[in-house]
């Protein structure tokens, strides 16, 4: 992929996260990533929050808070998928001694308890046939001065445009 190629990121925050999984609290919450479903066992072993300050590749400075949720990808005890409200119960007995934002960016850290945590930004749940699904994908470095040129670019050529601006549509 190169940089003009580099999609936007539609990570979903914690506040929207909890905000759907009280539809159905009992619901099994399913993670997937690199392929796979998280098995019935998974723990969230930490959740983190943090303020950050830093300078971007452009010289910009840049602020953010972000929510880091770390899963233990692993099977145990028989245990079935951990209900929505289980999920959300967890959140806010952390939230009890953490100051959690809700609009934070949020990122999954995963492991297996092998292989390396790997950072990953979360889509949107959706409830399927009774089951919260929530995909995973690994985290990109990013270039941020990039990134809002694309976002810019990205507005400016909207489907509702002329002719001459419709042949980008669906590119």
């Amino acid at each position: 992929m190169n940089a003009i190629d580099k999609t936007v990121s539609a990570d979903t925050s914690l506040g929207h996260l909890l905000d759907v999984l009280v539809v159905a609290p009992d619901a099994p919450l399913v993670f997937s990533y690199d392929g796979n479903t998280v098995r019935p066992g998974y723990h969230v072993t930490e959740v983190k929050a943090g303020k950050f300050a830093a300078l971007d590749c452009g010289a910009n400075p840049e602020t953010w808070s972000e929510i880091f949720v770390q899963l233990w990808d692993i099977d145990e005890d028989g245990r079935t998928h951990m209900p929505a409200g289980k999920f959300a119960a967890i959140i806010r007995k952390v939230s009890d001694h953490v100051q959690l934002e809700p609009t934070a960016k949020l990122t999954f850290e995963v492991s297996d308890g092998e292989r390396p945590m790997t950072l990953y930004c979360a889509s949107a749940p959706r409830l399927v046939a009774g089951t919260f699904e929530v995909s995973l994908a690994a985290r990109p470095a990013s270039c941020k001065p990039r990134d809002r040129w694309l976002a810019d670019e990205q507005a400016k050529s909207s489907c509702c445009g002329s002719a001459s601006t419709s042949s980008k549509c669906g590119a």
